[in-house]
């Protein structure tokens, strides 16, 4: 199995358990493999680490919420599996860097963490491709791999 079809599985279960509690012990466990070589393979890959793409994705649908429902910011904050509606609002500011209630304000839904997917190679090259603006990730917009892993 290549590394992309393994983190085409982590990022599918991450999907389908985003509001489970998720480590990285889960996750393996979930998937069979050791969760050393999960942090590795995705890290290389993304060059963004499980644990930023989990928190990347749960602030990006608490935005959502906050632009779409009327949903109270500590609850939209618990949900996002915060412990505090300060947490959430640090963690919050530093990736859209505004407050949670001022970005209910704006009433405009931007996403800052797409979903990542891969492709399948296409002469000798594999593509990664997802939306990232985050200011604190070291994530690309779109990645071209050959065989080697190197970026053509």
């Amino acid at each position: 199995m290549n590394n992309s079809t393994v983190v085409e599985k982590i990022v599918d279960y991450i999907e389908a358990h985003i509001d489970e509690d998720l480590s990285l012990d889960k996750i393996a466990n979930a998937l069979n493999y050791s969760k050393f070589y999960i942090a590795r393979i995705f890290t290389e890959e993304t060059k963004c680490t499980v644990y930023k793409y989990i928190q990347g994705r749960r602030l990006t649908l608490a935005a959502q919420k906050l632009v779409e429902t009327e949903q109270p910011i500590v609850e939209i904050a618990y949900e996002a599996h915060y412990d505090s509606q300060q947490a959430f609002t640090l963690a919050f500011r530093q990736l859209y860097e505004c407050t949670p209630n001022m970005y209910r304000k704006n009433g405009v839904f931007y996403p800052k963490q797409s979903k990542i997917c891969m492709m399948g190679p296409f002469n000798g090259y594999s593509f990664m491709y997802y939306f990232i603006l985050l200011n604190n990730f070291e994530c690309r917009e779109t990645r071209l791999h050959n065989a080697t892993g190197s970026i053509a």
